[in-house]
């Protein structure tokens, strides 16, 4: 006879402060955030009943189930009709700091994967030739990817080099991050001047997405710079909000 499935959250050690003015709910969904976010809970895993872990934590149904509802409304549990509350994926939180999305998904456990859309030579606009400190209308390199992890969409990436600055082949493309192929060329990545934003998705960028016509998406533009102070790359990327973050770190000046 095959073994029963083994509640993934009894591993855990969830516990519950009754005497915290922080709500029950939020104080067990904290909990579970977490071990999704370090890889104890892993994309696909099934979550136990509910009505055994409300018992096992002392809690009422409605309290876990507004925990689990909460993970589900940020993207991180789906509840899947004759299968149960399934861990979907962790958000990405990215540092703001001179890395490249693939490395920082590698490093997140996240299994990157490129699919190249764009690789060819354009006209510069004016405001990728100011960006860049290149001639308008000159030629400069346009790479369009779309970035994913764990097969889901993640961010669409949208990049201009200068011409002649690398070859940029597009199984390697697929295959690593832009930044790995440039410091594999010999480039010494100084610098970076970014904005980040936010804005409604196009319809196009929300079937690219996966996301709702009009849905928040994060945009990010930036300067790269190498050693030297010359611009090596200009991008400007769109990010699903309910996939990504950026994190700062913010230091008191006295």
């Amino acid at each position: 006879m095959p073994k029963p499935e083994v509640d993934p959250t009894v591993q855990l050690e969830l516990s519950v402060d009754r005497g915290s003015p922080v709500p029950l709910y939020f104080q067990l969904s904290q909990q579970l955030e977490s071990a999704i976010e370090h890889g104890v809970l892993t994309p696909g895993t099934l979550l136990g009943n509910e009505i055994e872990l409300a018992a096992r934590l002392g809690l009422s149904r409605p309290t876990v189930r507004q925990a689990i509802q909460s993970l589900v409304d940020k993207g991180l549990l789906v509840r899947r009709r004759g299968v149960g509350t399934q861990v979907v994926h962790s958000r990405v939180k990215r540092p703001l700091e001179l890395s490249s999305l693939y490395d920082d998904l590698e490093s997140a456990g996240q299994r990157p994967a490129t699919r190249v859309l764009v690789n060819t030579v354009v006209a510069a606009s004016a405001e990728v030739a100011a960006a860049l400190g290149v001639s308008e209308d000159s030629e400069v390199h346009r790479i369009e990817r779309l970035r994913l992890a764990h097969g889901e969409p993640m961010a669409h990436l949208c990049n201009y080099l200068p011409p002649g600055l690398l070859d940029l082949d597009t199984r390697q493309l697929e295959a690593t991050g832009l930044y790995r192929l440039m410091r594999a060329a010999g480039i010494t990545l100084h610098s970076a001047r970014q904005t980040i934003g936010a804005r409604a998705a196009t319809a196009a960028e929300a079937e690219r997405l996966g996301e709702q016509a009009g849905a928040p998406l994060l945009t990010m533009q930036r300067v790269t710079f190498d050693d030297t102070g010359r611009a090596v790359e200009y991008g400007t990327h769109t990010y699903r909000p309910s996939r990504y973050s950026f994190e700062f770190q913010l230091l008191v000046r006295s």
